[in-house]
């Protein structure tokens, strides 16, 4: 079987009270015959169109051989190298299918500057970059076309002949690119973005990387048929059952990687999850962890363990407790049933699956910022050379940094968590996620860590339209230096800090309690960050 699961405690009992409705309610065939019924009839009018996905395997399979002709062609032209310039569904999957099968991508999903030029910096001679936006109007991947295209030209090379654009049908990327030449991949208008992992969004950079996408799509296609009957042994009703109908519900989900040969799967889970069901105040809210993380030791009732593993019978890691899902599986069938699993959750949950409402507000406060630059924010204070800023229910009972990080920790609400964001260059500052453990630590409590603005594209919906439990700790940076965008009137470095400020300011709108520190020496504050914090 190309999935197994098992379930222990608090995660059995949910299967076992949930699936035999999911069974006589015919969910499973349902959705395969793309009822958009099955979410209530505020949920309808979404997902009668957007429930392609589930007929991804056999759509994707005339692709395959386009893909295979084109990165033919560019290795005949001397490209050896793939970068990807997308966004949370546009990238997640791509970055999972490449690190597990060992094959070269350079994904890019940041507007940090250093990151940017690291990218540029980066075998261009030999690079082609795919462009993927299903909205086609996505500001970093509109950004990240406009220096590439500028660099390609400024080293010699038509910028027609090394970027390969994938987008919906009609979107204004679309259009723009075939009347500019550019080859366009179109992806299914029916498959949301984190749907998207078997459409063109995850198939073309990977095949052009140098993926074998006929294995991927038969992976997939071995579990197809086990997740559209309505049986008990369905392993997207169980999984669906087992994260979102435990009593009460366990809606912070543990993701461990723990002996799986699949690589980064936990941060594709967590933006399908996240984004798909946090809203109208309820929500499952993904943590990624690893084998030292304090959770797996914390009794937390509203914690539940998912182990990824390549024998569901058996863990490597220890701290095993009474309630947790183990799950093992090839890549395309654990695509397609976390894809089911999430589609199930949703009904169970009572919302819709597919929308993702608060996610549209960051972007709003960022273009505001962007067209007015207005001037920042002053310090509440300065600590250690870092800047605080703050909502006033953080800073007002603050005087340095260690205590205003206290402050913070000390907002958390009964079953709530610690979000922290971290607006920076990640290649240069790699170690601001170990703050994760350290954090969970201290505070008793579930933490997430995301790197933005990828994060707002995953977890940023939960975090404004999930339960109101979360407490914020922003990290941006001055950065050493900055690149200016063709045709745009701000760098990157100011649309960073500005996607920054947008999103504090949603979340503090939202009456979340929000901690922002600026690193305005990186390299000399993040010891005193680290000390601060422990």
């Amino acid at each position: 079987m190309s999935i197994s699961i098992s379930v222990t405690g608090a995660a059995a009992e949910a299967v076992r009270t949930h699936l035999p409705a999911l069974v006589s309610d015919l969910v499973a065939s349902g959705i395969t015959a793309l009822d958009p019924a099955l979410w209530g009839t505020d949920a309808e009018d979404e997902a009668a169109h957007r429930l392609g996905w589930t007929e991804s395997v056999a759509g994707s399979r005339p692709l395959v051989a386009e893909i295979t002709a084109l990165r033919e062609e560019l290795h005949a032209a001397g490209v050896r190298h793939i970068a990807l310039a997308g966004m949370g569904g546009s990238s997640l999957a791509p970055e999972v299918i490449t690190r597990t099968t060992g094959v070269d991508l350079t994904v890019l999903d940041s507007t940090a500057p250093g990151q940017v030029l690291d990218a540029l910096g980066d075998r261009l001679a030999e690079t082609a970059l795919v462009v993927s936006s299903k909205s086609g109007s996505t500001v970093e991947t509109d950004s990240q076309k406009r220096v590439f295209e500028r660099a390609f030209r400024e080293a010699g090379i038509d910028p027609l002949t090394r970027i390969v654009v994938v987008t919906d049908p009609g979107s204004p990327l679309d259009e723009a690119a075939r009347a500019d030449g550019y080859r366009v991949f179109n992806a299914d208008p029916t498959v949301g973005g984190r749907y998207s992992a078997l459409t063109a969004f995850g198939l073309v950079p990977s095949g052009l990387a140098g993926v074998d996408l006929d294995e991927l799509l038969d992976e997939a296609e071995t579990i197809a048929l086990q997740l559209a009957i309505d049986e008990d042994d369905n392993p997207g009703l169980i999984l669906g059952a087992a994260i979102a109908g435990t009593a009460p519900l366990r809606d912070k989900l543990g993701l461990l990687a723990d002996g799986t040969h699949i690589v980064g799967l936990g941060d594709w889970v967590e933006q399908l999850v996240a984004e798909s069901t946090g809203k109208l105040g309820k929500g499952i809210l993904p943590v990624v962890i690893d084998h030292d993380a304090p959770e797996l030791t914390e009794d937390l009732s509203d914690f539940l363990l998912v182990r990824l593993v390549d024998d569901a019978g058996e863990h490597v890691f220890p701290h095993g407790k009474a309630n947790e899902i183990r799950i093992s599986g090839t890549l395309g069938a654990q695509f397609l049933t976390w894809e089911y699993a999430t589609a199930v959750a949703g009904r169970l949950l009572g919302i819709n699956p597919f929308d993702q409402p608060d996610v549209e507000s960051a972007k709003a406060a960022t273009r505001g910022l962007l067209d007015a630059t207005p001037s920042p924010e002053p310090a509440a204070f300065v600590s250690v050379g870092i800047e605080v800023r703050g909502t006033a229910d953080v800073i007002g009972a603050s005087s340095d940094l260690a205590s205003a990080i206290e402050v913070l920790v000390e907002e958390l609400p009964a079953g709530g968590y610690l979000a922290i964001q971290a607006y920076v260059d990640r290649i240069a500052l790699p170690r601001l996620a170990e703050l994760r453990d350290i954090l969970a630590k201290r505070s008793g409590r579930p933490v997430t860590f995301g790197w933005g603005p990828r994060f707002l594209h995953s977890t940023g919906q939960f975090h404004k339209g999930g339960p109101a439990v979360g407490v914020f700790l922003q990290i941006t940076e001055n950065a050493t230096t900055d690149l200016d965008i063709p045709d745009r009137p701000f760098t990157f470095g100011q649309l960073i800090q500005a996607q920054a400020s947008g999103d504090a300011s949603v979340l503090a709108d939202h009456g979340r309690p929000v901690l922002r520190l600026n690193l305005t020496d990186a390299s000399a504050d993040t010891a005193a960050l680290f000390d601060a914090i422990r």
